[in-house]
């Protein structure tokens, strides 16, 4: 899957957000792959259950230590990718496509403070 880099937004705790009308889906961004290392476990919120913006709704563990995943926005569990389940090192392989998280109805209006893929790479130090 190839994905426009440019038009996803993204947090400050390195989560990407793929919005498609009152869905979202989000997952862990590249650089926030490659600084946890071989992902070897995720632990994904309850499909139905709800997140809330900037809290913890999930856990990453890889060779080198374990990541929360927050919640970039809030609102119920649609779907939740099962195939990081059984392969975990989708995340690395491709953070941005198959290695997707989390789908989310959200709650009325995306949160203020995503920031588009110029500032977050500012943010990272990444070139873009």
């Amino acid at each position: 899957m190839t994905v426009d880099l440019d038009t996803l937004r993204y947090t400050p705790e390195h989560e990407w957000v793929a919005v498609d009308g009152a869905v979202v889906t989000f997952g862990i961004t590249d650089y926030a792959a490659t600084q946890l290392g071989d992902v070897v476990y995720v632990e994904l919120p309850a499909v139905a259950g709800r997140v809330t913006a900037g809290q913890v709704c999930g856990e990453i563990e890889s060779t080198k230590s374990v990541g929360e995943l927050y919640a970039p926005v809030s609102g119920r569990v649609l779907e939740v990718n099962g195939e990081v389940d059984s392969d975990p090192s989708l995340v690395n392989a491709d953070p941005f496509g198959a290695g997707w998280l989390v789908r989310v109805e959200i709650d009325g209006e995306l949160p203020a403070g995503l920031l588009d893929r110029a500032a977050y790479t500012t943010l990272t130090g990444a070139a873009s």
